[in-house]
């Protein structure tokens, strides 16, 4: 008779014995090209995240105003998703009072967020169908809204009922007024909003609003270097919590240097990520600080952890505005500033992907100073606690039950392996600590890829033409 064995057992009796366990891995998502951007504009939601695709016109939503064009460059440098966080707070609204065709008002239109970005209504028939009128909202002469309702008796509640179906408009009808028609204009202004006050305050607001995300990387619309100092404590304490990010910050050639680079080295965090020189022309444009950062956000967001950035050109730049000797990027580099230079066809690129972190703890090695390989690790480790959460208090604390928990651990492993982003992983029960009660202990033994960044040729010439 057939009998059930636990790993390790051996039996007395001779015989078939058996267990039964699974061959499914469980699977945890790559999160790759996720940047949160913390920035001021004059429109759009207000102290609150939201989700942005690159397909999407991150204008239409907040604006082109203030320090949105963060935005932006995150999604230039490569950014998938960005998590956008409009800071400030208080500012007012704009409005317009429609006039029904008697002269009194039946309609009070505005925007939903506070903000100075200048807006237009225009009332008219719908060319198409008479019996139908548009309401088109202008910023400037770019459409931002239209709606269209019913014409005739009823309009203004129409209305108010079309503009309530909006992301970013309000209606509201005067009171006995909601059977009144509206009476056409033609772009007309909207009163002048405010737009919020923004403090150090609001970082930390934009901290507490994305701490729930999961995202790679984050960056803020502000040289400033107080901000710059919250945003590590930031992302140390997501770090403590188990979420994974990098910040990209930088400052501007305002700063003297030697201060940008004492700066650089004060970090000394595989988390934290500083551009030294970010002042670039792009086609008669020109980024710099804040702007760079957000570009290298993207880019360090967006990158596989199998790749580096080391030597990777900055896309559609085409100055360096603030270029350095070789004995400045050699001192920068050992200080951990991420330096921008030019290859040999005068392309602007990273010079070295590198991190703030110069002076490793004890438990740290060298490789957290390269920011493929803090990738890597990031990665590896999101992957294996996001699987290892999963069987939290479904799996007995036996033999077999260990068993299960190393080997899906393993399985990230191996499919990391396979993805070319590890070279090694084995893992085992901790040689340290015995297992015991509702505890369990392992030991993860991963050997992380590098890029070939320094290649050392020696060149042997001879004097003689002699072939022989």
């Amino acid at each position: 008779m057939a009998g059930i064995f636990r790993l390790g057992e051996e039996k007395v009796r001779p015989g078939t014995y058996f267990r039964i366990t699974t061959n499914d891995k469980l699977e945890a998502e790559i999160i790759n090209g996720i940047t949160a951007v913390i920035f001021r504009s004059d429109f759009g939601p207000l102290g609150q995240v939201t989700e942005l695709s690159k397909d999407e016109d991150y204008a239409d939503v907040f604006g082109a105003g203030g320090t949105a064009d963060a935005v932006r460059e995150a999604f230039n440098g490569g950014a998938l998703t960005v998590l956008a966080f409009r800071l400030g707070s208080g500012g007012n609204c704009s409005e317009i009072t429609l006039q029904d065709k008697d002269g009194e008002t039946c309609v009070t239109l505005g925007t939903k967020y506070p903000g100075a970005r200048p807006f237009s209504v225009t009332i008219r028939e719908k060319i198409t169908d008479d019996t139908l009128k548009e309401c088109v909202i202008y910023s400037g002469t770019k459409e931002i809204e239209k709606v269209t309702f019913v014409a005739g008796e009823g309009e203004a509640a129409s209305l108010a009922a079309a503009i309530a179906g909006t992301e970013s408009f309000v209606a509201k009808t005067a009171e006995g007024k909601e059977q009144a028609e509206i009476a056409n204009v033609l772009q007309k202004s909207l009163t002048s909003g405010e737009d919020p006050a923004v403090t150090m305050d609001s970082y930390s607001d934009a901290f507490a609003a994305l701490e729930p995300y999961i995202y790679n990387t984050i960056c803020v619309d502000t040289e400033d270097y107080a901000v710059h100092l919250m945003v590590q404590s930031y992302i140390n304490k997501l770090f403590e919590n188990g979420s994974f990010v990098q910040a990209v910050v930088a400052e501007t050639n305002k700063t003297d240097i030697k201060t940008r680079q004492k700066h650089a080295m004060e970090y000394d965090d595989e988390k934290m990520n500083y551009v030294l020189n970010p002042k670039l022309g792009i086609h008669g444009t020109v980024i710099d600080g804040y702007q760079t950062a957000a570009r290298i956000a993207g880019m360090i967001g967006a990158v596989p952890c199998n790749q580096s950035l080391t030597h990777t050109v900055i896309e559609n730049a085409t100055e360096l505005l603030e270029e350095l000797t070789p004995v400045q990027m050699t001192k920068a580099e050992t200080m951990g500033c991420l330096v921008l230079s030019r290859n040999t066809r005068k392309q602007i690129w990273i010079d070295n992907a590198i991190n703030t972190m110069t002076n490793p703890t004890e438990d740290k090695d060298k490789g957290w100073k390269k920011i493929r390989r803090v990738k890597t690790r990031f990665e590896f480790l999101r992957r294996v606690n996001t699987i290892v959460d999963d069987l939290v208090g479904r799996v007995d604390n036996d033999m077999n039950g260990r068993a299960t928990v190393m080997s899906q651990m393993q399985g990230v492993g191996d499919s990391m392996i396979g993805e070319g982003k590890l070279m090694a992983c084995t893992v085992s029960e901790s040689s340290g600590y015995k297992a015991d009660g509702d505890s369990a202990w392992f030991d993860i033994d991963v050997i992380d890829k590098d890029s070939m960044e320094h290649i050392y040729l020696t060149f042997l010439f001879r004097f003689s033409t002699n072939m022989e």
